[in-house]
């Protein structure tokens, strides 16, 4: 195992950068397609409903089948592979959004506009920020569960780890196939706890010691 590492530690660590390329990307697309459906949802109540029931329906849904689909509709490539990801990316942070956005005092963005604000200033300055926890916990779900939809998009020819445990699969029986698979798999979740970890970093420099308390 430590000589198929040493080996091909430059194609690792390409990969690896690689696969947390598509996963930032993904997430953050998602991030602001969530906040922006959050604060329609906000502003038109009765659409709580309709966002809810795409979040429960989007998460039942295999990866490998949505896969599927935009294989046949655009084809393999990274394009692909980040459609895949940024669609399971949303739902997590959209239901975190749409709970953060209804959790904040109307009376304090009243009193903002009050004060002059506009409803943009609002959002930006009081809305958001009091929000922002509950959002980045949806994100850092969001993160977690994209690592692993990003490596099933190596099906499409998407960028990443997913082709070691997919080069793995289709080698089964020979001399590397159980070490492609475990560098693969091991090599996901390493990136994964560096991206959470630079997610909880990211929340105590965003987040007022005001609202963590």
């Amino acid at each position: 195992m430590w000589d198929f590492i040493v080996d091909r530690r430059d194609q690792i660590a390409f990969n690896a950068l690689q696969h947390a390329n598509l996963v930032v990307q993904a997430v953050l697309v998602a991030t602001v397609l969530a906040i922006l459906v959050a604060v329609l949802v906000t502003r038109v109540p009765r659409l709580q409903g309709v966002a809810n029931a795409v979040s429960a329906i989007g998460l039942t849904m295999p990866a490998f089948a949505l896969v599927g689909l935009l294989l046949a509709l655009i084809g393999l490539g990274p394009i692909t592979a980040l459609v895949a990801v940024t669609f399971y990316a949303v739902l997590p942070i959209l239901r975190n959004a749409v709970v953060g956005f209804q959790g904040v005092d109307p009376t304090l963005v009243e009193s903002a506009r009050g004060m002059g604000m506009s409803e943009l200033g609002a959002l930006w300055r009081v809305q958001l920020p009091l929000a922002w926890p509950v959002v980045l916990a949806g994100i850092r779900v969001s993160t977690q569960m994209s690592m692993g939809v990003a490596a099933i998009a190596a099906y499409v020819l998407g960028p990443g780890l997913g082709g070691f445990i997919f080069t793995g699969l289709a080698q089964i029986g020979g001399a590397n196939a159980v070490n492609y698979a475990v560098v693969g798999t091991v090599g996901i979740v390493l990136v994964a706890l560096v991206a959470d970890a630079l997610l909880v970093l990211l929340g105590r420099l965003t987040i007022s010691k005001g609202v963590r308390s």
